[in-house]
């Protein structure tokens, strides 16, 4: 039996996978943002865990933030409290086995490898269009975090190709770089390229809804954004040009992008017959806690 945890700032979820991927239990509480009472709190729900499923399970953690490995100390954690502490030392020592420990966007990328829509897939990415960019590389079911933990930071680089008269006035990233993809290919930035020219500030939602009914707007800054997508999609296909690209987060649900990225991501590849397996996450919001549970194995 394998434990998944997914930490975020408001909550902190558990489940138990057997070995087949069938949940045997799953508990969501408030996340405590005293770090002693964090502790607490994963040592109880790992005990209860394993009161209901009747034996011991191994531990596996996603959170927002990346576990660093020349010093062990949490960093870049939105979950702040969690950062410049010793927490996979703390947690070894406080349930007496090893626990692994993983950003939530590379347990994501796992899930997907190991029995989602990437499953059977040797070397899988997974990206998170949401409120900002997210990623995460995974080869043989097994994630690859870099010599920094930087790996599958790809929200991070530069939109490739950035040319003002196309994509607008050159953008601050809260990083310290500039034209971040995350700034234009998430949730946030394709709100932000519709708004900046409309009186109206819409949601994501609603600017697809006027995408659906003929606003020219609408499907300009659309057609903007598959560009820019197509763009940073064939970065990585030049790159690293993975077997499997699974999409995740709240633009995985607009069905239309994959098509319409796909026709245009040969135009920015080394060879334009490229083979393009981009597929939506099979488990949606589940994944980064599943992922987290097959990290454990």
């Amino acid at each position: 039996m394998y434990i998944g945890f997914d930490i975020g700032g408001t909550k902190t979820e558990i489940i138990v996978l057997d070995a087949h991927g069938e949940q045997h239990f799953k508990k969501r509480i408030p996340t405590e943002h005293d770090y002693q009472g964090f502790l607490n709190n994963i040592e109880s729900l790992v005990l209860e865990a394993e009161r209901s499923v009747g034996g011991a399970c191994s531990v596996g953690i996603g959170l927002p933030g990346v576990l660093d490995p020349r010093t062990g100390l949490i960093k870049n954690a939105n979950c702040t409290f969690l950062n410049g502490h010793q927490l996979k030392k703390d947690l070894d020592a406080r349930l007496n086995r090893s626990v692994a420990i993983a950003n939530d966007a590379n347990c994501f990328a796992l899930s997907e490898a190991v029995d989602g829509a990437a499953a059977g897939k040797s070397v899988v990415f997974g990206v998170i269009l949401g409120t900002g960019c997210g990623g995460g590389l995974v080869v043989n079911q097994q994630v690859i975090g870099g010599l920094n933990a930087n790996a599958g930071e790809w929200g991070h680089n530069p939109l490739p190709g950035f040319n003002s008269e196309i994509d607008g006035n050159p953008v601050q990233c809260f990083c310290g770089g500039k034209n971040c993809l995350e700034k234009f290919v998430s949730g946030t930035g394709f709100t932000r390229q519709y708004n900046q020219h409309s009186s109206a500030q819409l949601t994501g939602p609603e600017i697809f809804a006027k995408l659906e009914s003929g606003d020219a707007l609408a499907k300009q800054c659309y057609e903007l954004f598959i560009d820019q997508l197509a763009r940073a999609l064939a970065s990585l296909i030049n790159s690293i040009d993975p077997d499997a690209i699974v999409v995740g987060g709240g633009l995985s649900n607009v069905s239309r992008i994959y098509d319409d990225v796909k026709q245009l991501i040969p135009n920015y590849t080394i060879s334009d017959d490229v083979v393009i397996n981009l597929y939506p996450a099979k488990y949606g919001d589940s994944s980064g806690i599943r992922g987290a549970a097959w990290l454990a194995r």
